[in-house]
């Protein structure tokens, strides 16, 4: 919000204060002023001249001599080069010593020709070229209304100025007004804040306009029919009001509209009465139904959208834009005034759906004033018919009705104090809210507060706690450390997340943070749930971002993919992050947010250049970065084969934990890493973050003073046999002298038989408490053979 401190002077006494001193107020009260600027800092010495001659330059063609009467004893010889440059205009000049934006004028000769200032436009004053009337974009500024020579241009374009630029919060629609502003500042200086009293001449003749409202977002709406206008310019008074708060003038009878929503906060429209018709009917859009708005875009319309109609056929989209079937333009002669009250929530479903937002929306959608309703429409009508010479005919048409009582919030003084923290009198707190135009009653420690309807966001008794001690002074709030002071502590949720952190980046692998978003298609990759239906959003940016994910592997793919293009062939990534698993094919319920953590690594997991080693990512290196994270958490891991959906069939295995899965390890289907991703062998993991942790406590032994023993074995079995069942029964068997088992080689071929494998397991034993003799260690491994043998038919391999 563009804020005038010449137009706020109106209402309210700010001579006293600066633009930047009025800021410093407006801000320490709660309303942020984000910028200060003052218009004229870069011009002076800047009068109205009248032109008395002007005659071609002997020396170039486009170039004009001009002499200019610009209120001194002599007129002043000027070479102008503006193709619109005329004897008997009144024009701008910029004398000798004047300052423009970036320029110092000076005496100059142009092609020989003395040259006593510069005759300007209004660009060469630094207005934007959307204020500037099309005829004089390309030349100079003529003035048409009454001047006198040597008058001071900065004070008849209103630039003696300094405008203020509201950063308003959502809940303070009601300073997105003059009126509004002026009772905040009012409040803020401790003074009263005028306005101006409005008088409607009617005349005698009767309005026949009918409004019916068939909608209930329409509460109230309100019209006047204003005869006999004559539509043309603006009067500078009002341009310069309009260009200062942003807005481009157009002609007499838009400008006023958008002069009292500036000045009231209440949103007005104009219908060429001749256009329109006699009837207005308020209702819901039927679908399909096409309408063409001011921009001259064609919209298409559903029955969510609250249009003003003649009965017939739409003429404007409530609350946000009229329709150019009824515009106002030179051929008006009459017009139809509007002024209503839309729902909210209405106007901003419209704004949003058409993608169109103006200022009256942005008003209309926050709550605007409905005791402004009707004395916007009677201050419009009443300036249409001073500057646009109308006939208002008698009678206001209005239909519905207007909820216009105070709020009422009970609070008390005690509850203020304590909610802020300090000892402020009641008789204090009342007259603060009073500042405010607010109505207080104080009766011992209760205060009934009366909140008129421009104060929407006032609606609990904490609202006005806020409201004294923005008017108290945030500054006065006195400081004190709590009485009770407490440790903080990091949650044991945020504490695993952290341990899985460093472990994984000790391990080697970097982190990486995707969208939670991905493509229809990858969203239900990596996921052998069968049961799951896949969340999409009703809007999404592009279809690659369109669906919640079910899975981290996909985004880290896709990071994996951006990497490798860019030649950096050996990455391994990790990320820590929610997937959405939405088991209800109606959608009507939330989906599950379940913590994962996954991994992918591509190319050499290590290489050792001075030695010469190079060790190629392959199953067993990502299993053993899952294998870390078990150890570290102290849980018991084991491993079955699993066909999972985009995993490769033979280097896969699914992860368990007390025989419950909790995620999988394995390398990605070839030809979807190649197809999809553009890797050749890239492998996985991916596990539930929240139940890798044990539920019995880490406890720490000293360590065995005593050496250990190592036995190796190797067995051969049938193919099904996998080795975590072989590591089972081994450990059952050995008894409470083996402390550790190794796999270290699986072979099949020729050599142990169709349908065979061989294992070969490291076994160490160790006594903790005396050192081992040979035969304690046969015969422990006796019982290991022997329960091998027992459980799987197993043969020993020599």
């Amino acid at each position: 919000m563009l804020v005038s401190k010449q137009w706020l002077q109106q209402f309210v006494d700010v001579s006293q204060k600066t633009g930047e001193e009025l800021a410093d107020l407006i801000t320490k009260s709660g309303i942020e002023v984000e910028g200060v600027e003052v218009r004229d800092a870069d011009l002076n010495n800047i009068v109205v001249g009248h032109v008395l001659t002007k005659e071609k330059h002997p020396e170039a063609d486009k170039l004009n001599v001009t002499t200019v009467d610009i209120g001194q004893e002599e007129p002043v010889q000027i070479v102008c080069g503006a193709p619109n440059i005329e004897a008997g205009q009144d024009v701008i000049v910029a004398r000798v010593g004047a300052r423009l934006p970036g320029i110092k004028i000076k005496r100059a000769k142009l092609r020989g020709v003395v040259s006593e200032g510069m005759i300007c436009s209004l660009e060469e004053l630094g207005f934007e070229k959307k204020y500037i009337r099309e005829d004089e974009q390309a030349g100079i500024h003529t003035f048409r209304e009454p001047v006198t020579p040597g008058q001071d241009v900065l004070e008849l374009l209103g630039l003696h100025d300094e405008v203020l630029e509201l950063g308003l919060t959502p809940n303070r629609s009601d300073c997105l007004s003059m009126y509004g502003v002026a009772h905040e500042v009012a409040g803020i200086l401790n003074t009263t804040a005028v306005f101006p009293a409005i008088d409607v001449t009617e005349d005698e003749e009767k309005t026949k306009l009918a409004v019916t409202l068939e909608s209930e977002e329409c509460p109230f709406y309100a019209a006047r029919e204003i005869q006999h206008v004559v539509i043309g310019e603006s009067p500078l008074w009002l341009k310069n009001r309009l260009i200062a708060n942003g807005i481009r003038p157009i002609n007499n009878v838009v400008d006023v509209t958008n002069f009292v929503l500036l000045e009231t906060g209440q949103p007005l429209h104009s219908f060429d009465a001749e256009k329109l018709g006699q009837q207005i009917v308020v209702r819901q859009a039927k679908a399909g139904e096409s309408f063409q708005t001011l921009d001259e875009v064609e919209r298409t319309l559903d029955p969510s959208m609250l249009v003003i109609t003649d009965g017939e056929k739409p003429v404007a989209l409530a609350g946000v834009m009229g329709g150019a079937n009824t515009e106002v333009d030179a051929t008006t002669t009459s017009i139809i005034l509007e002024s209503a009250y839309f729902a909210p929530t209405s106007v901003r479903k419209t704004s949003r759906v058409l993608g169109l937002r103006s200022d009256s929306s942005s008003r209309f959608e926050k709550g605007v004033d409905p005791r402004r309703v009707l004395l916007a429409l009677d201050r419009a009508a009443a300036l249409i018919a001073e500057l646009a010479g109308g006939t208002v005919l008698a009678g206001t048409v209005q239909a519905g009705t207007l909820q216009l009582d105070d709020h009422l919030i009970e609070a008390s003084v005690s509850y203020i104090n304590h909610r802020l923290g300090m000892k402020i009198e009641g008789t204090v707190m009342k007259e603060l809210l009073e500042r405010l135009g607010l109505e207080v009653e104080l009766s011992g420690d209760a205060l009934t507060v009366s909140v008129p309807t421009r104060r929407q966001d006032l609606m609990i008794p904490a609202d006005i706690a806020e409201e004294v001690a923005r008017l108290y002074g945030y500054d006065a709030l006195t400081s004190s450390l709590p009485q009770e002071a407490s440790r903080g502590f990091l949650p044991k949720r945020n504490q695993h997340r952290r341990q899985i952190r460093r472990l994984l980046q000790g391990a080697g692998l970097s982190q990486a943070i995707t969208y939670s978003l991905t493509s229809e298609q990858r969203a239900m990759q990596f996921n052998e749930q069968t049961d799951l239906h896949p969340v999409k959003l009703a809007m999404p940016i592009s279809e690659a971002r369109s669906t919640l994910r079910t899975s981290l592997i996909p985004g880290l793919l896709e990071v994996a993919q951006h990497n490798v293009a860019r030649q950096h062939a050996d990455l391994a990534y990790y990320e820590l992050g929610s997937v959405y698993l939405q088991r209800d094919a109606s959608l009507e319920t939330l989906p599950i947010e379940q913590e994962l953590v996954a991994g992918v690594a591509v190319g050499l997991a290590e290489q050792h250049r001075a030695h010469g080693t190079m060790v190629k990512t392959d199953f067993f290196v990502v299993k053993g970065i899952v294998e870390t994270l078990a150890e570290a958490f102290n849980v018991k891991l084991t491993y079955e084969a699993a066909v999972i959906d985009s995993m490769h069939p033979g280097r896969t295995a699914r992860v368990l934990m007390d025989g419950e899965a909790i995620g999988f390890v394995g390398q990605v289907h070839p030809a979807l890493s190649k197809e999809q991703y553009g890797l050749k062998e890239v492998y996985v993991f991916e596990l539930d973050a929240m139940k890798l942790h044990s539920k019995e406590p880490v406890v720490y032994q000293e360590m065995s003073r005593f050496p250990s023993m190592t036995r190796d074995i190797a067995i051969v079995l049938n193919q099904s046999v996998t080795a975590s069942e072989v590591e089972q029964v081994i450990m059952q068997a050995a008894g409470p002298l083996l402390q550790h088992v190794t796999l270290f080689d699986v072979y099949t071929g020729d050599n142990v038989g169709e349908n065979k494998k061989s294992f070969a397991f490291s076994l160490r034993y160790q006594n903790k408490e005396r050192t081992l003799v040979d035969e304690e260690v046969t015969a422990a491994h006796e019982h290991v053979v022997t329960a091998l043998t027992k459980a799987f038919d197993a043969e020993l391999r020599t």
